[in-house]
């Protein structure tokens, strides 16, 4: 009868149907990953990898703060107020338009004055995030449980871009080709979400900007640009700070052990981006029915981060070794203790969507705040004892700190931790 119940219901149909969209494209992105990406990988080698990586995270910065922390505000507010939703749209691309235009001017006056091959790497990955613009479409696809477009267009752009690395492999081409592919990936994307956005009998010329709307959005998403940036921070500044305190080749190794430990990450995102629309209309109910569900949700997500950390653990040498090589062995141990900190990304996942739902922004800055802190803290003194074993750790335990404990410390949390905490117990479980 349960599952009678859920085949008629309508409501259950459409957010399975949403979910199933962007578990699909992820699943073909990831074996894209292991047969492509992990040939781009042992191609570059260490070396090269790494300063890849490097750019790469060191830009993940200026994609934080172009993104004006509007991703969810975005959402948030097209589900609330879908008769404004020309002007949400209008009134967001024009703030992280300007952003971007601004930030890739700057770096590139920096880049002229040092012209070194990071820095170029690094300007690269900056006008993609130009393009990127463009991605505030798929916040209103989000917002009336229309992923399916988001995931046609990521396929094709997968598909593209997967021949594209094996054209550049075959040609042994340099690794400055392999970041300007960065760019051809926004623009193929920007121009699949236009024209999904168009098959809706919608235009982006409708867009209008509007200076008052602007100002609320933005009074709204600076402590979501602030722990944007933190975040950032505390997820990558370990491999900007193996970079400057060892060599790039470090980096690469790191780097190598990170992707794969980080590729399982699509998975909270997807259900908890599926579920937030539920979850706010829950609260509409009753707060029971809306705690029931994030505890439900809570309990699932956290016991799927332990069993892929055990069954990661178990196998790391061999995943190493089969995928990169043994030029890449190093990296096995640092994939066995950084798999460990996927649980707390997994319950940060859907823990930022409470913050948001409770409208408790500058609390998410301030959990943030300390797990980058604790990261940058450890980094400094683990690196120089450890190496990058010392920068795994370090990224376990500011984990724990800001998707864990710090609700402990704060009074409108502690409720929050105490589900966290069930969630982790098996008794638990058993009972519901």
């Amino acid at each position: 009868m349960f599952f009678l119940s859920l085949k008629n219901n309508q409501g259950f149909k459409k957010y399975f149907k949403n979910t199933t969209w962007l578990l699909l494209e992820k699943i073909l992105k990831i074996v894209s990953e292991v047969f492509v990406g992990v040939w781009v990988t042992r191609y570059l080698g260490p070396d090269d990898f790494g300063m890849l990586s490097y750019a790469k995270s060191f830009s993940a910065f200026f994609i934080v703060i172009s993104s004006m922390g509007l991703n969810t505000i975005i959402v948030r507010e097209l589900i609330n107020n879908e008769e404004k939703r020309d002007v949400l749209l209008g009134t967001a691309f024009v703030l992280k338009l300007t952003t971007s235009f601004f930030l890739l001017i700057s770096f590139g006056i920096y880049f002229l004055l040092n012209p070194t091959q990071i820095n170029l790497l690094i300007f690269i990955f900056l006008i993609s995030v130009t393009f990127k613009t463009f991605n505030i479409i798929e916040f209103y696809f989000q917002s009336k449980v229309l992923s399916k477009y988001t995931a046609y267009s990521n396929m094709i752009l997968l598909l593209i871009v997967s021949i594209l690395k094996v054209v550049l492999i075959l040609l042994k081409a340099s690794v400055i080709y392999f970041a300007t592919l960065f760019i051809v990936e926004s623009v193929i994307l920007a121009v699949g979400f236009i024209y999904f956005y168009r098959k809706n009998n919608i235009s982006i010329f409708n867009w209008i900007y509007n200076r008052e709307i602007a100002l609320n959005l933005l009074k709204d998403s600076w402590p979501l640009i602030l722990s944007g940036f933190v975040i950032t921070m505390y997820m990558k500044v370990d491999q900007i700070m193996i970079g400057n305190i060892l060599d790039n080749t470090n980096v690469g190794y790191y780097a190598a052990a990170v992707n794969l430990s980080e590729a399982w990450y699509f998975l909270p995102a997807i259900i908890v981006n599926s579920l937030f629309p539920a979850i706010l209309n829950a609260k509409k109910i009753s707060r029971q029915l809306y705690l029931s569900r994030l505890q439900k949700l809570y309990d699932f997500l956290v016991w799927l981060g332990i069993v892929i950390a055990i069954i990661t653990s178990f196998i790391s040498d061999y995943l190493i070794n089969l995928l990169y090589g043994k030029d890449y062995s190093s990296s096995s141990n640092i994939l066995i203790l950084h798999i460990w900190s996927g649980i707390f990304v997994f319950l940060g996942v859907s823990f930022s969507k409470f913050l948001i739902s409770e409208n408790f922004v500058k609390k998410a800055l301030y959990r943030t705040l300390l797990g980058a802190t604790a990261n940058i803290i450890l980094n400094f003194i683990l690196i120089p004892i450890y190496g990058i074993i010392g920068a795994a750790i370090a990224t376990i335990i500011s984990q724990i700190f800001a998707n864990y404990l710090y609700d402990l410390f704060d009074p409108d949390l502690r409720e929050q931790f105490i589900m966290k905490t069930k969630s982790f117990i098996p008794i638990h479980l058993i009972k519901k």
